[in-house]
């Protein structure tokens, strides 16, 4: 069996009731986006920006970085997930400049909020279904959590991955 088949089995393995799925289908994808948000608010030194062309100035951040870093774990496993996850790594990238381009509020306050929200609901769905977070196990589930939410996606559409 596959690696990538092995964790989402076992991350699958806290993740059963109709309650608890629905949840993380949407906050898990909230809490990456929160996450790298709250990175892309940390001032970023001009030795990373300079790394990055003038027209994506706007993207040169700690949030950026970790995508990347995040990207090539996902390759590793696979190809058509490195895929889903770069697409979705250009929407939360362009979610966050845009949030930060609004000028509301600042960006790591609304990032906070967004990843402290989905937090709590995340861990009343695991009260709810009575299992620990997969995380606590093993800190790579962290990194699981969205490749179970697209993998979900994928059967849908009948995706093979």
């Amino acid at each position: 069996m596959r690696k990538i088949d092995l964790l989402l089995n076992e991350y699958g393995e806290s993740h059963q009731t109709k309650l608890n799925k629905i949840i993380h289908y949407f906050c898990v994808p909230t809490i990456v986006l929160s996450v790298i948000g709250l990175l892309a608010a940390i001032p970023t030194p001009s030795f990373i920006t300079n790394l990055f062309p003038a027209s994506l100035s706007g993207y040169a951040h700690f949030g950026t970085i970790i995508l990347l870093i995040t990207l090539v774990y996902y390759l590793r496993l696979s190809f058509i997930l490195f895929l889903a996850m770069l697409t979705y790594s250009v929407v939360v990238l362009f979610i966050i400049k845009s949030i930060a381009n609004a000028n509301f509020m600042p960006l790591w306050s609304f990032m906070a909020i967004l990843f402290i929200i989905s937090w709590i609901v995340q861990f009343y769905g695991h009260n709810h279904e009575g299992k620990k977070p997969s995380f606590i196990k093993d800190v790579q589930f962290l990194l699981v959590g969205p490749a179970w939410t697209i993998s979900h996606l994928f059967e849908a559409l009948n995706i093979k991955f």
